[in-house]
């Protein structure tokens, strides 16, 4: 008998790892909600509820099949042991790669115990289309600038690499077993009130995607992004898709989300440290009481104040406004980029933390193909770019005409003020 371990691959469609545990034999599918993980969460946090949802889409499926899904909430590790005890027939566990240093860490722990046991740790590529050391330079190097890693990427990709995992056929192999069900309830969650968004990745949303996707007045995104997160979707379907609309953008936005998994695979000490280590040497200001302005959206510059409000009260942030955000707080407020990170790690429904990490530094300047540093975002001249008729600041800051809405820093001497500590730091 297999176990398969559904980590952020949460489908039972095109899902490589599956497809190759039931093809190979009887297969027990089960998800491990993580203590380490869920400990550090408030009990209502969005992505565990959408987490628990599609785990719910994959067990009503699997009951119309007289099957079901395992559900535990542990450590990992301790689910393994108990597991294995219990099913001495268990040959192979079978899982898709994870890239963060936490899984890393984790599946290597895993794996030294299933091989004492004799037991195989099978894993595969599943949640991107290149991983690794996939697509590098001819000196065996890692890519560190988007462009000439995408034109790689681009060059390496054929329709082969999407052919999809007929998975969803073969679940007469998944294992009859009595292990439990957990609900949200079981683990001690709540529902949250927040909803993920259902996703859009049709004809008219991708041909019209350059173009409407900075303003965030407009419905122009697809909001894609929680879904591959957690493998609601296969990369390889919506790769596929892309291709068909030969629309280099929305292709390329695929390609950035590839591109920093591959930077965090390859420099995991970037998601604490800057990945140029000259930026060490900031003197940021890490005021608290303009950092909870910011997190609050008061700082009183209205695209500022609407893309946090946007974030606190849907656990989502117009793409745009994210680049504007983090280099207010960044550039303007002169507040560590690790900061700004960690709140958006606290509130965001799609948050990937190699895309995460990747964006904060560079906005801050830190980071690979970053922005350079004299590169500050002046908020006024953005809503004039792209809220020109204030659709998405009067949504959320209806206060914004009012004469007591007042900046709490000056753009002109917040300006100066970041261009003379960033020369000082980094020449």
């Amino acid at each position: 008998m297999n176990i398969f371990w559904y980590r952020r691959d949460l489908r039972l469609d095109d899902n490589k790892a599956l497809f190759e545990a039931l093809s190979d034999a009887s297969t027990l599918p089960i998800f491990i909600f993580d203590k380490n993980i869920l400990s550090e969460l408030p009990k209502d946090d969005a992505r565990v509820t959408f987490i628990s949802e599609l785990l719910e889409n994959i067990q009503a499926v699997l009951k119309q099949n007289h099957k079901s899904l395992a559900v535990f909430y542990d450590e990992p590790i301790t689910v393994f042991e108990k597991l294995i005890s219990e099913n001495p027939e268990v040959t192979a566990i079978y899982t898709n790669h994870d890239y963060e240093p936490y899984a890393r860490k984790r599946d290597a722990e895993i794996g030294t115990f299933l091989k004492s046991k004799n037991i195989a740790l099978r894993t595969f590529k599943d949640q991107v289309i290149f991983e690794k050391e996939e697509v590098i330079k001819e000196d065996g190097k890692p890519y560190v600038v988007f462009t000439p890693y995408s034109r790689k990427w681009k060059e390496h990709f054929n329709e082969k690499l999407a052919e999809s995992y007929d998975s969803e056929k073969k679940l007469d192999q998944v294992a009859q077993h009595s292990y439990p069900y957990l609900s949200l309830k079981d683990i001690g969650f709540e529902k949250s009130k927040i909803k993920v968004d259902d996703y859009d990745v049709s004809g008219t949303l991708i041909e019209n995607y350059a173009e409407t996707r900075d303003f965030p007045g407009l419905d122009g995104t697809s909001h894609l992004s929680p879904h591959l997160r957690f493998g609601a979707v296969s990369i390889r379907k919506i790769v596929k898709t892309a291709i068909k609309y030969r629309k280099e953008t929305f292709l390329n936005e695929l390609i950035w989300r590839e591109f920093f998994m591959q930077i965090l695979w390859h420099f995991p000490n970037t998601v604490t440290e800057n990945f140029r280590p000259k930026y060490d040497h900031i003197q940021w200001r890490n005021n608290e009481a303009e950092f909870q302005s910011w997190c609050e959206g008061t700082t009183g510059y209205p695209i500022v104040d609407a893309g946090m409000r946007q974030l606190n009260t849907t656990g989502t942030m117009h793409n745009r406004v994210r680049m504007i955000v983090a280099s207010f707080l960044c550039k303007h407020l002169l507040i560590d980029w690790r900061w700004g990170e960690a709140y958006f790690a606290e509130k965001l429904l799609d948050y990937e933390q190699s895309s995460n990490i990747g964006n904060w530094q560079w906005a801050a300047g830190s980071g690979v193909d970053a922005a350079p540093y004299f590169r500050i975002f002046n908020p006024s001249e953005q809503v004039k770019k792209f809220d020109t008729d204030f659709k998405y600041i009067r949504k959320w800051v209806p206060e914004f005409e009012h004469l007591d809405y007042r900046p709490i820093v000056d753009h002109k001497e917040a300006r100066e003020r970041c261009l003379e500590v960033y020369k000082k730091a980094v020449g």
